[in-house]
């Protein structure tokens, strides 16, 4: 499988003066952003352009070709390294783009397989078992979820998917998991 390079990202949190350990003089360092892409949730450092001031929330293109404010992606970071500013706007930041982008993730709910006799892709999701697996798989063999309104409405005692989806993303982005569903690493 081959990995696919994020098109855009948005601002978690930008250091127009570095981080703050960096020990270096201050005329060395380099304004800073850490990111998240908006397709794959790869955390990202970025190097924005001179006399570029970037705001938390605020989407950039990162692609291939000119880039109107990143001058460079300095590559992936952990959620570790992430500043706490960071880590306070990751949670509000993926919410959004699970609301955004609900179609994707409904289409997981479509389109999930099992990944071996014993275990099947919607058990990954927090909260979700062997019971709530097979009540989905009956109910999307009648028809496919729209989104997730019916999703909760045709399966019985379904927690708010977009919550499951949203802990299964920080858990993969946390290297917790063995599996990833949505963060590419």
């Amino acid at each position: 499988m081959e990995s696919q390079k994020e098109e855009k990202a948005t601002i978690l949190d930008y250091l127009p003066n570095g981080y703050p350990f960096d020990t270096r003089p201050s005329h060395l360092k380099n304004a800073v952003a850490q990111a998240i892409g908006k397709k794959h949730f790869v955390l990202l450092e970025l190097v924005p352009k001179k006399e570029i001031y970037l705001q938390p929330h605020e989407d950039v293109y990162i692609g291939e070709g000119k880039r109107d404010k990143i001058h460079h992606i300095v590559g992936k970071i952990p959620l570790s390294k992430l500043t706490e500013t960071a880590k306070s706007e990751l949670s509000f930041v993926i919410k959004e783009s699970i609301i955004n982008n609900n179609k994707k993730f409904v289409d997981f709910f479509n389109n999930a397989q099992p990944l071996s006799t014993r275990m099947h892709q919607l058990e990954l999701l927090p909260g979700l078992g062997k019971k709530h697996m097979w009540e989905i798989i009956e109910a999307r063999r009648d028809e496919p979820f729209k989104d997730f309104e019916d999703l909760k409405k045709r399966v019985r005692l379904m927690p708010e998917p977009e919550k499951v989806i949203m802990k299964r993303i920080m858990q993969e982005l946390g290297g917790e998991e063995k599996h990833n569903i949505f963060v590419e690493i």
